[in-house]
């Protein structure tokens, strides 16, 4: 039985709710293990090898491989254990959030100072949240890491 999620209609917006988390539950404990130096060592010496030790789907493991930030949320990622796999890779949760919206890390930067992004065209797709995702278009910015 499916539940109605209103708040699934916000353009651009995946929610990591319990769906998300059952669907991404071995991305995100992939992720969690990049927290141990020799498991870093070894994703980093032969990253294929290293995630065909989890039962990922073999996009997610795809999505892993791509550094696609982006792709990894829909299926499933949550983005703060995502930011192992960032901070694998050198990179800062400021770069990475660059990556996802399309912006270099400086150019995200000075957005956020400025107070961020604009809500116009931002907002609900749908009036009293009526809109779902299945009828919405898909699509990622980059969201590419590497």
């Amino acid at each position: 039985m499916s539940l109605e999620k209103p708040y699934l209609d916000v353009p651009g917006t995946t929610i990591f709710d319990a769906e998300q988390s059952r669907k991404g539950y071995w991305l995100n404990q992939f992720c969690m293990s990049l927290m141990k130096a020799e498991n870093r060592e070894r994703f980093k010496a032969d990253q294929r090898k290293y995630l065909d030790e989890w039962p990922m789907t073999e996009e997610q493991k795809q999505a892993v491989l791509n550094a696609d930030l982006n792709k990894a949320i829909s299926l499933g990622g949550n983005i703060y254990f995502l930011a192992k796999l960032g901070a694998t890779h050198g990179k800062s949760f400021q770069q990475m959030a660059g990556s996802m919206t399309g912006m270099t890390e400086e150019e995200y930067r000075d957005m956020m100072i400025s107070g961020g992004r604009s809500p116009e065209g931002n907002r609900y797709t749908g009036e009293n949240g009526t809109a779902q995702p299945q009828n919405q278009p898909q699509g990622h910015g980059s969201g590419k890491l590497l």
